[in-house]
């Protein structure tokens, strides 16, 4: 394969994002370069100046059916294929008139936007580009000797590269070019495959379709021998990868993670809510009338565990809020947005990371999660379940009271981004003792209460943090251990899925220590 540089005499432009092209379109024309471009690519550089001939000029044949049918000629596609080292495709190039394009400039219609704008689907099929998908791909197929552009970021290093080779591309660019240009087409294949199947109906088509666009490279994965970089997708949802970076370090792999875990976890709230993160699992959890009161009331739950950890808001940073969190060193905070007073607050904390991502994720809102395993792909719905009131089964003769009401609900919320197995002890809207990943419920139920009454005992409470609490359990209670577990830690009240084979032993547990119990018929496992 040819690796000398090609130079740049004829172009074809056709755009449908017009983002600089005037100007890089001038800097060709000055070059010497002769232009071909279509419709308003042709309209938009001619007005500015800027000597075009129209393609439908050049080929003789006009543009047709509402201009889906313009580029797709063979003296369009001949002179982006044809191998300038084959004497069969000069020779056939002599005898049709067809001249070599050098330069392809092609941005496609914008079917991603349109059809995230909410477009019917006649106007999302309209905006399926044909011919542009087939000058790139054959531009970049014969990437030997033509240039291919797709993206206006692309023109600065075009203009250096023909700038150093006296109007003319290296094959190292001619390459990297060729590279993003199948990215391109095959992202936006995909995104047209995606919205198909979702036409149909489709929740997993035979065929998955997957894309993302690389936001940057991260110094490393979750430990320094691995590598990893952050891709954004087409979904539309405010999180860490739509987030505004006001300061601090350049986020870590398991810094998005974790910040990710809070995040969702503390849009799961209407009322102020604060969430504090340390590997992936909520180390404090809590409500109130103010994010300060819950941001304090959160930290009260493990304060060892929360240095270093992640802060989630669901509500706009304040002063006092920030001041809070400034106390004690944390990694990141991300929160909807930021007034200035806050900003100000952790501007001290250099190394704090501080996300501002416009909005708060719908908790109910349809979606896909994924994760790899060896040779293929794991890709299930978004896990949008929630427990309400009205949807409880009260199993034992006592029910629960409005306050325990409260709590369990609150609890059973946390477990759902609590690891399994999962249990939570909570008390007034916050959480008092979390048990995390451990490989049976009792001993979740155990570590959770044994944590929370260190830090009671340190914080010098005289009774148990969980005395008067209630306990959420992610899963069943496969044996009534588990339960009586949390009655030695003083709780009142029980969440949990049911369908155990043993829930009738359970239920005779919790009446025989007047527990009130209410099954979700809801599980929430997170593996």
């Amino acid at each position: 394969m040819p690796t000398a540089a090609t130079p740049i005499r004829r172009a074809l432009i056709s755009v449908a994002d017009k983002t600089g092209i005037v100007e890089f379109g001038r800097f060709l024309g000055e070059r010497g370069v002769e232009i071909l471009s279509t419709g308003g690519s042709a309209r938009a550089l001619a007005e500015a100046g800027v000597a075009v001939r129209e393609v439908s000029d050049y080929t003789g044949f006009p543009e047709i059916m509402d201009g889906r049918v313009k580029t797709l000629h063979p003296k369009i596609h001949g002179g982006l294929l044809a191998r300038r080292d084959s004497d069969e495709h000069r020779e056939a190039m002599t005898d049709y008139s067809i001249a070599p394009i050098d330069l392809l400039v092609g941005s496609l219609y914008p079917f991603e936007d349109v059809v995230a704008g909410g477009a019917d689907p006649v106007t999302a099929i309209e905006n399926i580009d044909i011919g542009g998908v087939a000058m790139i791909r054959a531009a970049a197929k014969n990437h030997a000797f033509v240039t291919v552009v797709t993206a206006p970021g692309q023109y600065d290093a075009v203009v250096a590269d023909m700038t150093a080779h006296d109007g003319a591309t290296s094959a190292a660019l001619r390459e990297r070019l060729a590279a993003a240009a199948f990215a391109r087409t095959a992202a936006y294949d995909s995104a047209i495959a995606g919205w198909f199947a979702g036409q149909a109906g489709e929740t997993f088509p035979d065929t998955l379709s997957l894309s993302g666009r690389r936001l940057f490279t991260l110094r490393y994965g979750e430990n320094p021998h691995q590598q990893a970089a952050l891709y954004r997708t087409p979904e539309v949802r405010p999180g860490v990868v739509s987030a505004r970076q006001l300061q601090g370090k350049e986020l870590s792999y398991n810094n998005i993670g974790d910040a990710d875990a809070a995040f969702e976890l503390v849009a799961e709230f209407a009322a102020p809510a604060v969430v504090i993160v340390k590997h992936a699992n909520p180390c404090g959890v809590a409500v109130a009338d103010s994010l300060a009161e819950a941001y304090h009331k959160a930290l009260a739950c493990d304060p060892v565990s929360a240095f270093g950890g992640i802060v989630a808001v669901n509500r706009p940073l304040d002063a006092a809020t920030a001041h809070a969190v400034a106390e004690i060193f944390c990694e990141v905070v991300i929160a909807p947005e930021a007034d200035e007073a806050a900003c100000a607050a952790l501007a001290g904390r250099k190394g704090l990371r501080v996300l501002l991502t416009g909005g708060l994720p719908d908790p109910v809102q349809a979606g896909m999660t994924l994760r790899s395993v060896a040779g293929g792909l794991l890709l299930q719905s978004r896990d949008a379940g929630r427990a309400t009131a009205d949807t409880l089964q009260v199993v034992t003769r006592r029910e629960p009271d409005a306050r325990e009401m409260a709590d369990l609900l609150f609890g059973f919320t946390v477990c759902k981004y609590v690891k399994s197995n999962a249990i939570v002890y909570a008390k007034d809207g916050a959480t008092v003792g979390v048990g995390a990943g451990q490989m049976s419920r009792v001993d979740s139920a155990r570590l959770a209460a044994r944590k929370a009454a260190e830090i009671g005992a340190e914080a010098g409470e005289t009774a148990p943090r969980t005395a008067g609490s209630v306990v959420a359990s992610d899963a069943f209670f496969p044996f009534a251990d588990g339960l009586l577990a949390a009655v030695e830690a003083g709780a009142t009240a029980v969440i949990q899925p049911g369908g155990s084979v043993r829930d009738n032993e359970v239920i005779e547990a919790a009446n025989a220590h007047n527990i009130a119990m209410v099954f979700t018929g809801m599980r929430h496992f997170r593996h």
